[in-house]
């Protein structure tokens, strides 16, 4: 008699379904903290979730990794009441398939972002920057610390910036108003480094120039405590769509938590950025993140954190950038 297929929603397995952001000041210190007290165990099968349904992988598969498809990657809030997709353990590594920032829109320089032609800015606000989740972790309770370490992350085979009329800092610019005064996009084509993939691949800007790919991810955190936020412009202690280059892999972010399960989520990933988005976009890619989850217990810090090899980035946003600044530090 054959072995049954894999379970839905892991490796090897198929899934059934799937504005204007406000300043943030980075502070970089010293590194101090503890570790999670909850080591992932791994015994003769693993236990999950997909889709509300509860399974057990059996030992004969091995360990089978559990995962978020991109098309179930298509929530554009973080709200406390969405079902989990997932159910995972303390340092569980899992997987989460991300579209690009536009659902896909952007595959030509022939996509403009001009806001009536693209599918979902009929709504207040868009339907944009889309994001997976969320992720139950079993002990999370309000008031523990979420400590989320990115494993990695592999972007799709191109990425693209689209520029427009008021789109990011520069996009009113009176002294290079050129920069923003025609709708354009333009494509980057991602090459595979010796590794054979884009973990260590170039972007090509042209013929003539191109830079190493460094993946981060845009959009990380967990559900609010009472309101629910859109992942375009929502920004808070628990997260949001913050677009910090430092959110990547060999480094911990850690989050405060709101709800039982911490209801994590995760999305609009970048092959390339400098400290911030200039015309609103950079470098917008889908991709596959593998990550773990861990908890620091009954320990709950104000805002979200990333810890560096040799020093912690203290995150705050707020207007204006001296109110940011000051809280951060």
């Amino acid at each position: 008699m054959g072995l049954p297929p894999p379970p839905a929603n892991t490796i090897g397995g198929e899934g059934s379904h799937s504005r204007e952001k406000r300043r943030f000041f980075r502070f970089e210190g010293a590194i101090g903290g503890e570790g999670c007290p909850c080591p992932f165990r791994i015994g003769t099968g693993t236990k999950g979730t997909g889709l509300g349904q509860d399974f057990t992988v059996a030992s004969t598969y091995g360990l089978i990794m559990q995962r978020i498809t991109r098309e179930q990657s298509r929530k554009y809030a973080f709200d406390w009441e969405d079902e989990p997709l997932l159910r995972v353990q303390c340092g569980e590594s899992f997987e989460i398939e991300t579209h690009d920032a536009s659902t896909g829109y952007f595959q030509s320089e022939k996509d403009k972002a001009i806001p009536a032609l693209r599918p979902g800015f009929n709504r207040s606000p868009p339907l944009a920057n889309p994001i997976g989740g969320p992720v139950w972790l079993e002990g999370a309770e309000l008031g523990d610390t979420l400590v989320i370490t990115i494993e990695d992350i592999l972007v799709g085979d191109f990425s693209w910036i689209a520029v427009g009329p008021k789109r990011g800092p520069l996009g009113e610019s009176t002294r290079w108003p050129e920069l923003s005064a025609d709708y354009t996009t333009k494509i980057f084509r991602h090459s595979p480094g010796p590794s054979g993939t884009f973990r260590d691949g170039v972007l090509r800007f042209n013929d003539r120039i191109s830079w190493p790919i460094t993946p981060f991810v845009g959009t990380i955190g967990v559900a609010p405590e009472r309101e629910v936020t859109t992942s375009i412009d929502g920004q808070g202690e628990w997260g949001g769509n913050l677009d910090i280059r430092d959110v990547s892999g060999g480094n911990r972010i850690l989050l405060p938590i709101f709800h039982p399960g911490a209801l994590f989520y995760l999305g609009d990933v970048h092959a390339s950025q400098g400290d911030t988005e200039f015309t609103g976009t950079a470098a917008e890619t889908q991709a596959t993140v593998r990550l773990h989850l861990d908890l620091i217990k009954k320990k709950r810090i104000p805002w979200m954190r990333i810890e560096k090899p040799q020093s912690i980035v203290a995150i705050h946003a707020n207007r204006p950038l001296e109110v940011a600044v000051e809280t951060a530090t």
